[in-house]
Order: C-alpha cells, then structure tokens, then sequence
C-alpha cells in the first residue's frame, strides 16, 4: 500500500521528472496513450465590476473534472515506477470526482478500481461507479467531525490490508496530485495569461492549490493565492461541522496543504455556495458544481480588498459540471436545509 512521491519538500522550484526509460511495460504504455484527452481547458471572462475576471473550464477534462489530472498522474507516474501492474487493485476514497476519473482511466486500461465513498455523493456519481466498477464501498457512520472522510480512509486502510496487490492512490498526501497541477493545470495558465493579480481556488485535498499556487508564484511573483474553504471545514483550523456539498472543504488537515503558497483564506458559508452557483448560472451561463460556486462567492465577498487602481486580472476555477448537483445545490427544497 504505496503512494510513493516524485517531488521534493523543499520551498524552491519544483523539479520537471523525466521518465525513466520504460521496460515496455503494457500498462505504463497504456497510460501514456491517455495523455491525449488531457487537452487544455479553456478560459471564459465574465462580466464582474472591478476587475477582469476569468473562470477556467477545468469540467472540459475528459471524464468531467479537475481530478482527470491528478486521476491520469498519479496512476502514470505509478506505472512508471512499478508500483502498479495489471494485476493491481486500485483504491481510493472520494466524494464523487476522483473516483470517478480513476474508474474510468483505470477501466480504459484493464486495472480493478474499488472506490470508498458516503451519502454525500451524488445520486449520478454512485450510478455511475457502480456501472462500471466490480465493487463499490459506501460507508454511512459519519466520523468525530461530522463527516465521512475519517470513516472513509479507515475502510480503505481495512480494504488495502485485506486485498491482494492493492496500491492506494492516495490523493490527500500523494505528491504525484502536486506535480499534476504543476505541469498540467498551472502550465496552462501560464501560457493563457501575461498578467495575473489574484487567483481563487477552493481547497479539499489540497493537491490543486499546492501545485498551481507554487507554479504561479514563480511566473508571476505578485500573484496573490486565495484559498477558499467552506464552514465547517477543518483545513485552516474552523470548527468542524457537518457538512453537505462535497468537492470543497475537509474534515482533516491535508498533507499536500503543507506544499501550498497561500496569501488568503476565505471561508465560505453553503447557503453562500448555492447562491452563488445559481448567479454563475443566471448571469453568466456557466453551469457548475459547488466548489466552483464557493470560489465565486470568495471573489464577491473579497472584492473590495482587490480594489486598486487598474483593474486586477483574476481567475477562479470550476472544477466540475453542475450536472451532479441537480438534486441538491440546484434544488430550492433541498436548500432550505442549509439556511
């Protein structure tokens, strides 16, 4: 049960890996022929008053979100290093997105996938992996935090030890997820932009902002990284409570979140979530999921902070389609709840 990592832990520049060269393994070669649906995802502005605001479109990946990148790197970078063969067994605990990416990747080339989720998934998401996956674990006793995510690892813990040849993606500590946002997500950006002043990312794992933020930070010394968080969440030290929209927010500190350069955090209320989601939608004609919204709301409400002479260039990222989200952040009954 290794997730092992290709990254340094220093605070310089994180190191371009070159591959090994391959002993013509199947799969690794099967893995490298998926790096063509990574294609880069486009940027939209938006009409935002103060500010030359952009959203990236990270739910044009392949199987429908941000999580394609670190899904495709980690299990690549693991092949190349052998540490996953045909006869592995994948498995991983998510809330609907990374399991999903890994389902399909691994299916795409002949691996077993179990993923470890909770009620908070989508109905979608669930439907989705139970088609597609032999076995599907789905734990229902929320942990000391109110959550799932502590109940969740623990039964991946319990399936790696009892599993031939499981390998655990790990997407809370595995840097491989860093290294893919660094030369994925981060590179993009990079090239689609001269300038950029501020830049908003919603935090669960960490992996997404620890890789973007270290890369944007030495093409754009300026920058400012604005970490959003939902309440609830324990990442930056809030009080934990229950919680309902998954894909933002943690109920534990991530490892990866220790590699991230973060100026701000801003933590954003659920009700402020689905409000925001829904303006994203009736103004802007972007359909999103929660973690896009939360990023929306942390720019309204840090607006006036960003407030200088010129207009500042800023971007947040939309992790996700709102497809999932039908039933409950697009819901008016289901959102009653959170008020």
């Amino acid at each position: 049960m290794r997730a092992a990592s290709v990254l340094e832990a220093d605070e310089g520049r994180l190191p371009v890996v070159a591959s090994e060269p391959q002993s013509a393994s199947g799969l690794a070669t099967r893995l490298e022929l998926l790096r063509n649906t990574l294609r880069p995802t486009p940027h939209v502005p938006l009409a935002m008053e103060g500010m030359n605001l952009f959203a990236k479109l990270e739910y044009v990946n392949p199987v429908g979100s941000i999580k394609d990148r670190a899904a495709y790197w980690i299990l690549k970078r693991a092949a190349e290093r052998g540490e996953i063969r045909d006869e592995t067994t994948v498995i991983e605990s998510s809330s609907g997105n990374f399991a999903a990416a890994l389902a399909a990747f691994t299916r795409l080339v002949g691996l077993r996938f179990i993923p470890v989720i909770d009620p908070n998934i989508s109905g979608a998401y669930e439907s989705f992996l139970r088609r597609i996956c032999p076995t599907v674990v789905k734990v229902e006793k929320r942990d000391d935090t109110g959550g799932f995510l502590k109940t969740r690892l623990q039964m991946v813990k319990h399936l790696c030890a009892t599993t031939p040849n499981a390998y655990w993606t790990n997407q809370y500590g595995n840097l491989d997820a860093v290294e893919a946002h660094y030369e994925l997500t981060a590179a993009e950006i990079c090239a689609d932009f001269e300038s950029l002043d501020s830049v908003f990312i919603g935090v669960s794992t960490a992996g997404t902002i620890a890789g973007v933020s270290r890369r944007l930070k030495e093409r754009y010394p300026k920058v400012r990284i604005i970490a959003v968080d939902t309440e609830g969440s324990v990442i930056f030290g809030g009080t934990p409570r229950k919680r309902h929209i998954p894909g933002v927010g943690s109920s534990i500190v991530p490892q990866l979140l220790s590699h991230a350069k973060i100026d701000d955090v801003v933590s954003i209320h659920e009700s402020d979530t689905v409000e925001a989601c829904r303006a994203l939608l009736r103004t802007h004609g972007l359909f999103v999921g929660g973690s896009s919204g939360t990023a929306f709301a942390a720019i309204k409400r840090y607006a006036s902070r960003m407030a200088v002479s010129n207009r500042p260039t800023v971007l947040f990222l939309c992790a996700d389609r709102g497809t999932a989200y039908l039933d409950t952040v697009f819901d008016p009954a289901w959102a009653t709840r959170l008020e």
